[in-house]
């Protein structure tokens, strides 16, 4: 079992950065990939950034790629999004989830367990 709590949003100008802080529990937390991912209103849930077990492969929708960067610190089980150069259409609910699988990564449904969700609103 992991629970995820996330931190670190709130409401920043274009052009702004954010980090976004993902807290895991259990001692199991180096055993599983992190994603992002965001919702807007009325949208589906959207892939944003993933990251495997051991912090060596990275992947990015392309709408952030260049922009954001996903990173973890296992010792502190604790899974980072850095956001820069945000745009008023970044501004969602942001969740991290844990899977235990690496195939997929962009499909919400692969994922076991799921954070509550930070808002981050960038107005232009």
């Amino acid at each position: 079992q992991v629970q995820l709590v996330e931190s670190g949003g709130g409401l920043v100008q274009a052009g702004g950065s954010l980090r976004l802080s993902c807290a895991a529990s259990g001692r199991t937390f180096s055993s599983y990939a992190m994603g992002w991912f965001r919702q807007a209103p009325g949208k589906e849930r959207e892939f944003v950034a993933y990251i495997m077990w051991s912090g060596g492969n990275t992947y990015y929708a392309d709408s952030v790629k260049g922009r954001f960067t996903i990173s973890r610190d296992n010792a502190k089980n604790t899974v980072y999004l850095r956001m820069n150069s945000l745009k008023p259409e970044d501004t969602a609910v942001y969740y991290c989830a844990a899977t235990t699988g690496s195939s997929y990564y962009y499909t919400p449904s692969r994922y076991n367990y799921w954070g509550q969700g930070t808002q981050v609103t960038v107005s232009s």
